[in-house]
């Protein structure tokens, strides 16, 4: 296929300005690039460090032609913006992504329609509309199982566990007339793992290393490289998304969660874009999964990736981040990333902090040295 090659001096447009968007931003404008960004926050983290801001809503297809004109590239940072908007810039031919991978993971049916045709494990699974329907669905799948809104969730929004029956009596608190809700089967995993990889236009394909997720209250909290699995599981999860990459033609940097239970591996979800588990690339290799997404959607070749032996990265929540920012000079070993988010929320992700070490028993030492094992 026929590239085109972007090159430092023109504009990369990002659609969505958050922390993924800052990152982006970042490695991008190292590389000379210039950033534009569109986002209805006025002072959202990726305009305080891009070129030009062009405050709107997602769905408003005046800014969007505006956010086209002006960029000679555009990417999105997340996957809950509007998909019409991104058939624009894809008719422009500015999205080198492409609007299907944004179609399939804003959509959870969609999702496990497409691993399931890629011949890869899920959970058992099935599509309702009604309370009636969510009965009939737990009668084949069984208890304990986790119902999810079709579209929207994240952070363990938008989804609930039933684990006894006694729960089917709140079902209406969850439950709306017209809604199309997503039931799953529970795996009891022994470990979450997530691949993150880029994928270039035209094909290639560099996979960072497998990382280890562990979650408090639904929110991720910890990443762990290298994962604590053998060669075994790290093979079926690069083969996996090997198959999903090349099925949905993935261009960029793009994150899949698996459950791992007894050598076997579960897809979970999808992220078209870099991912929360892979900040620790920043730091930890020689080229973050930040960098080499920009150099796959501006046409240049993917870079080979070395690793530090250990890292991990931690998540900077609301509640976490004035016990961080006043006593910053006490901590050791920690490279922090603020988000620059002025509103501060308990659980909303502000920042994070990433450790590098030879072996994660050093790093789980400075995490107990510096008390944030606490958090």
């Amino acid at each position: 296929m026929e590239v085109n090659v972007i090159r430092p001096g023109d504009t990369i447009g990002i659609l969505g300005g958050g922390q993924l968007g800052r990152m982006m931003a970042l490695s991008a404008r190292h590389m000379g690039y210039r950033i534009a960004v569109m986002d209805p926050a006025e002072d959202c983290p990726c305009a305080q460090v891009a070129d030009e801001h062009i405050a709107a809503e997602y769905d408003d297809m005046d800014a969007a032609g505006q956010l086209s004109d002006i960029s000679d590239v555009i990417t999105y940072e997340f996957e809950n913006v509007d998909l019409q908007v991104a058939r624009l810039f894809e008719q422009a031919d500015k999205l080198p992504q492409g609007a299907f991978s944004l179609e399939v993971t804003q959509n959870r049916e969609k999702e496990k329609q497409i691993a399931v045709e890629a011949e890869l494990p899920v959970p058992d699974y099935k599509i309702i509309h009604s309370e009636s329907e969510l009965k009939q669905a737990l009668a084949e799948i069984g208890l304990p199982a986790v119902v999810k809104t079709i579209s929207g969730g994240y952070d363990g929004k938008g989804q609930w566990k039933l684990e006894y029956e006694e729960h089917l009596k709140e079902t209406d608190a969850f439950i709306k007339e017209g809604g199309t809700y997503i039931v799953e089967q529970w795996i009891p995993f022994d470990l979450e793992i997530s691949q993150v990889f880029t994928r270039s236009q035209s094909g290639e394909i560099a996979y960072f290393p497998l990382a280890e997720n562990i979650h408090k209250n639904h929110i991720l909290h910890e990443t762990r490289v290298p994962a604590f699995v053998d060669d075994e599981v790290r093979e079926k999860a690069k083969a996996a998304v090997k198959v999903m990459a090349e099925k949905m033609n993935i261009v960029g940097t793009f994150a899949v969660e698996m459950f791992v239970r007894d050598q076997e591996i579960y897809i979970n979800e999808m992220a078209p874009r870099p991912h929360n588990s892979g900040h620790y690339t920043i730091e930890a290799c020689n080229v973050s999964q930040f960098e080499q997404h920009v150099r796959a959607i501006c046409g240049l070749p993917l870079l080979p990736i070395h690793t530090f032996p250990a890292a991990v990265m931690i998540n900077v929540l609301g509640k976490h981040r004035d016990i961080l920012i006043d006593k910053l000079e006490g901590f050791q070993g920690v490279h922090f990333h603020d988000y620059g988010k002025a509103a501060v929320r308990t659980n909303r992700k502000m920042g994070h902090i990433t450790f590098i070490a030879d072996r994660l028993e050093e790093i789980d030492e400075l995490i107990e040295t510096n008390q944030i094992h606490l958090w």
